[in-house]
């Protein structure tokens, strides 16, 4: 049985959402622990096949331990569903893909991995550690009003000038390069506090989502999740903040509408996507049970014949 810590999020109603056929094909694309991949091999026929991705290889690593490796409907990629369309290219199209978003839990609970200001580590935060700046490397060389610009769009930090100067006038003297060392930073920066959250928390979640391209590869993904589902295949996001649920909501929205194209002239595409119910929100039952499921939105479309 799995721990709180690692039970996916919203599995059933994701689940339920894909209509999953037994002979179907599926992409998990973001596989984190394998708790949505495995239930959704349980649901598929021996004729069914799963391709997942993730672009942490710790998670490519702990597919092998949990004996996913050996089923043969099964295969892992070490990859970002931002490639989707080019890693989902010798499946043909497919019946589903879902996404779960953001930072999973045993990314939190590693120290080593630098997410969390909670547990002292080396200051991280990349999901794939084979590729870009680390916090510690982006924070020792940002300019000052770009690390403001950050805090404030992909954290809603209002004390995000205050941070910005307390980073700045601190590296200076000695490099920031823990967890701890740069939690402890913010608490002192940041004049007042939210109740029930830590001064530190909109701050991680800014560079991480930043140093990420989290939004960016969202966006990508999606798009390309239109040429890769066929007709009647669904999509599934599960978003947990409001700069991840905002983009994806949008996006399935602007698709079912149709939209402006300029090629070369302007016309109006035909809608790609149907949007299938209201978002999502797990109960009180698993939010006691799984409270990082507290926060958790699935929004669910199907592919249109047109478009």
């Amino acid at each position: 049985m799995e721990s709180p810590d690692h039970l996916p999020v919203l599995l059933e109603e994701a689940l339920d959402a894909l209509c999953l056929r037994a002979d179907g094909v599926y992409v998990d694309g973001t596989f984190g622990r394998g708790g949505h991949s495995r239930a959704l091999l349980q649901r598929l026929g021996a004729k069914g096949r799963l391709l997942a991705l993730d672009k942490d290889r710790d998670a490519v690593v702990s597919a092998e331990a949990l004996a996913l490796s050996g089923d043969a409907r099964f295969s892992l990629v070490h990859s970002s569903f931002a490639r989707l369309a080019e890693q989902a290219e010798g499946l043909g199209r497919v019946d589903g893909i879902l996404l779960d978003l953001g930072v999973s839990s045993p990314q939190l609970d590693t120290a080593e991995r630098g997410f969390s200001f909670m547990r002292d580590g080396p200051l991280d935060m990349r999901m794939n550690v084979d590729a870009g700046l680390s916090a510690a490397q982006w924070l020792a060389q940002v300019a000052e009003k770009e690390l403001v610009e950050v805090l404030r769009v992909y954290g809603e930090e209002r004390f995000a000038r205050r941070i910005a100067a307390a980073v700045v006038l601190q590296r200076a003297g000695q490099p920031i390069t823990s967890t701890g060392q740069l939690a402890k930073l913010i608490e002192q920066a940041v004049p007042s506090r939210e109740p029930g959250k830590h001064p530190a928390t909109r701050s991680f979640q800014a560079i991480r989502i930043f140093l990420n391209d989290e939004l960016g590869e969202l966006q990508q993904g999606l798009q390309q999740s239109l040429a890769v589902l066929k007709p009647g295949g669904r999509l599934v996001v599960i978003a947990f903040h409001s700069l991840e649920d905002r983009i994806v909501k949008r996006f399935m929205r602007d698709q079912e509408r149709g939209h402006d194209v300029h090629a070369p002239q302007w016309v109006t595409a035909a809608p790609t996507l149907r949007r299938i119910g209201k978002a999502v929100r797990p109960g009180e039952a698993e939010v006691a049970r799984n409270p990082r499921a507290r926060s958790a939105v699935m929004r669910v479309a199907e592919r249109l014949v047109s478009g």
